[in-house]
Order: C-alpha cells, then structure tokens, then sequence
C-alpha cells in the first residue's frame, strides 16, 4: 500500500495549498504531481501510479536552471570575483545539502509520493530526495510558465544564501596537495572506485590515497566533487596528526 500524501492528486483540494507555499499556480497540475513523485512510486505496478512518470527528467532540467540562475546572481552579487572563486561559491549553493535545507523549509518532504517501502526507510527526509524533487519543482515551473517563474523562484530562495555567503573555503584538494607539498610527498591520486544512479544523474565514488596514509573514499555527483570530499575526508584525518 503506497503512502497517502497531500498532493498526490494533481487536481486534489491539496494541490493549492502546494502552489501557495510555492508562490507559483500551475496551468497544468499534473506537472506538479510528475515533480513530486519518486521513482519508487513508479516502480510500484499499482493501479493507482499506473502511468504515471517519475521526477527525473524534471530534475534533470531544474538542474540545468537552478545553475544557471545563481550563476547569474554571483555575477551580480560578486563582481570582483574571478571564475575560480565563483565556482567555488556556487558549489556550496548548488550542493545537495543547501537544496535539501530549502526543501525542508518549505515542506517538500509531505508533499511526496514515495513507496512504502521509500517512506519506511525515512524517504520523505532523505537529503538527496528531498534535493532532487526541489530541481524537479524548478524544472517543473520552468516548462510550466517559462523562464521568469523558474527565475524568481530560484531568487526568492537562494537570494538570502547568497547575500550571507562569505568567502568560499579554500579548496579542499589545493589544501590537500598544498598539505603534501610541505612536507615533500608525492601529490594526492584520485581514482574512481564507482559509479551508480542513472545516466542523466550519476553518483561517483572517488578514492585519495597519500603516502604511508589509508586511502580515503567520498562520493558526489560529479568526478570533481567527489574528488573534493575525498579531499576533505582525508584533510579531516590529516588535521589531528602532528606537523
């Protein structure tokens, strides 16, 4: 038996509670109810889920606008920082877990349809649910009503994120490396040990390994962000040694 949930109807009395919290009124719902529906739900042949499509290729989308909008509000916002320095701050906007605080705020986690089996296992707070399905919303107030809904959207969200950010974290592998350097070791490998989830959404699992140190395994949803977790981990370790 699927959970109920309150918008699992795109025509249900829920569906203008959703778009009230959202700021945004569909012209056709059922864009809604495809954002809101994790692939579990799919994959479940009941009759109630029958045809109905997953929020992955939703998610695919919103991720391609959500980037490019913050994008666009660094360039504003920052405009004596270089590339690198932008791309170090839109790292930490775009990341799973910044996505999964504003799903969080806004109440995603009761609006989804998920399998039982999903729900059970703590779905409806999971971080890289709840980060997908605020993509898929996005991707899905873009092909609803264009740019400008997805645009201001994605302000109304991250402006705050981005007027608070301070200067980005020096990055992790240039640390590591740096870390390496001084005392005369070889530079950090990397090595893709892994890599799962669908095509259109990969997850990398990426191994560092230093000299005389236990390699160290983070994954991401890109080569280089999981190269730059695997750094991290390992800084981590490194950091209650001696000098």
């Amino acid at each position: 038996m699927e959970a109920n949930t309150p918008a699992r109807s795109a025509g249900g009395p829920a569906v203008p509670a959703v778009e009230s919290v959202l700021g945004y009124t569909f012209r056709k719902p059922e864009l809604l109810s495809e954002a809101l529906t994790h692939a579990s739900a799919v994959r479940r042949s009941t009759a109630r889920h029958k045809g109905r499509r997953s929020n992955e290729r939703l998610e695919f989308l919103g991720d391609r606008v959500l980037g490019l909008v913050v994008a666009h509000m660094l360039i504003e916002h920052f405009r004596a920082d270089p590339e690198g320095t932008l791309a170090l701050r839109q790292d930490g906007l775009v990341r799973r877990e910044t996505l999964a605080g504003i799903a969080r705020k806004l109440g995603v986690g009761g609006w989804l349809v998920v399998a039982r089996s999903e729900e059970d296992g703590g779905g409806r707070d999971n971080p890289a649910i709840l980060a997908d399905t605020v993509e898929a919303l996005i991707g899905a107030i873009y092909l609803d009503g264009g740019w400008q809904p997805a645009e201001s959207f994605v302000r109304r969200h991250w402006q705050p994120l981005i007027a608070n950010a301070g200067l980005p974290s020096r990055d992790p592998k240039t640390a590591l490396q740096e870390w390496a350097q001084a005392r005369s070791l070889e530079r950090p490998a990397y090595l893709v040990v892994a890599t799962d989830g669908p095509p259109h959404a990969p997850t990398f699992q990426v191994s560092v390994s230093l000299p005389g140190m236990p390699d160290v395994t983070a994954s991401g949803s890109s080569k280089r962000a999981a190269e730059q977790a695997a750094a991290s981990l390992m800084l981590e370790r490194l950091s209650g040694m001696p000098s």
